[in-house]
């Protein structure tokens, strides 16, 4: 391997391990975050655009994968500002406090050195709904009606399913006899809604699907559901590096009701008009806010994604090689150590590869940096055993008359050895590859963009061409690295030794 190469893979490394800045200087523009549902994207589009007309260069970082990593990315100062409910502050962010006021929330919240706008002006509350006709058919109209009917098959959303104020104290309130409780995708809870395949799943009060699909919107008749007053999160800091744009963001407080919201997201559910569209003509109608969009070309976007994407599965890659060739090595000359080394990097194989993203947002922030670590650490088994097993079954009279040549254990490693278990690195190098290029599609929950963007857009929004615009990419991706390391393959092994050839 020439100095050359060698000091780009050193390059690549460093930059896949190095985390990034977890506050941002002043000058570097502003970030604006947003969940993965319809409104809060919109939202976040509201805010961006109001912050680009208060002369500020902006940044939107929409859906990201849940309020934990938003509030996290929040207080690290990855991101300035995004929309949230004052019910998701008091239930879940700051659980177990008491409380049970906007005064409360406020206090609270700037002692975290961060502040909350005034209401936005809806209550987008969580609500329990069911089909129209098939609540009918069982006379279910409250909440209290479910006791009567414990066969029905409930499902919720993922995130309502663990947060205190969702499914466990909704359960213990109502006294519901529903075990077998599943958790689904927002999206693809109405989805089996619909279908039939459940019944009963959660609602938020301002989604366009309940007036499109003739849903019904169970009365909470115990008051289980707090109030969820939309808010603007942003950080103290904010107002002094740029008192303008949060002046322009609170220009929303009080200017959305609940039935305007409801529009908003059936123009950009129901009506697929992209969510900027919808957010720029609200701010021109209702503040007189003309900020320009501009909708990009699908065939701009899948350009732009496959940049996003390459980045992260080849500065990942390429720091798995620098690392795991090494690490295979020693694992075939110490077999103890060894046991160690495949022992380790197997754990780390099986974390879940959304959990490891979120472990990872601590330490490096949200965007690219974690998702690439994450997928360094899943690209290290499939190398490091193959270069293990093919330095391991190199026949043993080839080193025995290697060492009688008296050849040195370095030179034996460089001249015989590796050449040999080339055919095997190659085959590891190209499993960890074609992994990487399906894993990186979860990134996008973090930030870190890619292939995974216009498929979580395309499940958000019921569209089948905004999924295949993100997964056949990222299928022919898969089948390119393959295809390339199949190529080297047959440059790098000899004849002789490659299988089947």
């Amino acid at each position: 391997m020439s100095s050359r190469v060698r000091t780009l893979l050193f390059c690549l490394l460093v930059a896949a391990l190095s985390p990034p800045a977890l506050s941002r200087p002043a000058g570097e523009g502003i970030r604006i975050g947003s969940k993965k549902f319809t409104e809060s994207v919109i939202l976040g589009e509201m805010l961006a655009l109001l912050a680009r007309d208060a002369g500020a260069e902006v940044e939107h970082i929409d859906q990201l994968g849940g309020t934990r990593i938003l509030w996290n990315a929040l207080r690290a100062g990855e991101i300035d500002a995004y929309p949230e409910y004052t019910g998701t502050i008091s239930g879940e962010i700051l659980a177990g406090r008491g409380l049970s006021t906007a005064e409360a929330i406020r206090d609270a919240v700037e002692a975290e050195g961060l502040r909350m706008s005034p209401p936005i002006g809806f209550d987008n509350t969580y609500a329990i709904g069911m089909v129209e006709s098939r609540a009918d058919a069982l006379g279910v109209r409250r909440i209290s009606d479910l006791r009567d009917h414990g066969g029905l098959r409930l499902a919720f959303t993922n995130e309502f399913m663990k947060r205190d104020d969702g499914w466990p104290g909704l359960r213990d309130r109502y006294r519901l006899p529903h075990d077998d409780v599943d958790g689904l995708d927002h999206d693809v809870a109405y989805r089996g809604l619909l279908s039939g395949t459940i019944d009963v799943t959660d609602f938020y009060s301002t989604d366009a699907e309940i007036a499109e699909h003739g849903l019904r919107v169970l009365e909470d008749d115990l008051r289980y559901f707090p109030r969820y007053e939309a808010v603007i999160l942003y950080r103290a800091d904010l107002a002094q590096r740029a008192g303008a744009v949060v002046e322009a963001m609170l220009r929303l407080a009080g200017r959305i009701d609940a039935r305007t919201m409801a529009s908003l997201n059936a123009r950009a559910k129901i009506a697929r008009v992209p969510e900027s569209v919808v957010a720029s003509e609200f701010l021109l109608d209702a503040l007189g806010v003309d900020v320009p969009v501009r909708v990009q070309t699908m065939a701009e976007r899948i350009a732009r994604r496959t940049g996003e994407h390459l980045a992260l599965v080849g500065i990942s890659l390429a720091a798995a090689i620098i690392v795991s060739v090494p690490l295979g090595v020693v694992a075939a000359k110490r077999p103890r150590l060894g046991q160690v080394i495949l022992g380790v990097t197997g754990v780390l194989q099986t974390i879940p590869s959304l959990a490891l993203l979120v472990f990872m947002i601590p330490i490096l922030g949200v965007g690219e940096g974690p998702a690439v670590a994450a997928l360094f650490l899943y690209s290290l088994l499939p190398i490091v055993r193959n270069t293990h097993s093919g330095l391991r079954e190199i026949p043993v009279g080839i080193t025995e008359s290697a060492r009688a040549l008296g050849l040195p254990p370095a030179t034996r490693l460089r001249v015989i050895e590796l050449p040999l278990a080339t055919g095997s690195i190659l085959a590891g190098i190209k499993t960890s590859g074609v992994i990487n290029v399906g894993t990186a599609t979860l990134g996008a929950l973090i930030g870190a963009g890619g292939y995974g963007q216009p498929i979580l857009t395309g499940i958000r929004l019921d569209s089948v061409p905004l999924i295949l615009e993100g997964a056949v990419p990222a299928a022919v991706m898969a089948v390119g690295v393959q295809w390339i390391f199949e190529r080297a393959e047959r440059r790098l092994v000899p004849r002789g030794l490659r299988v089947g050839k």
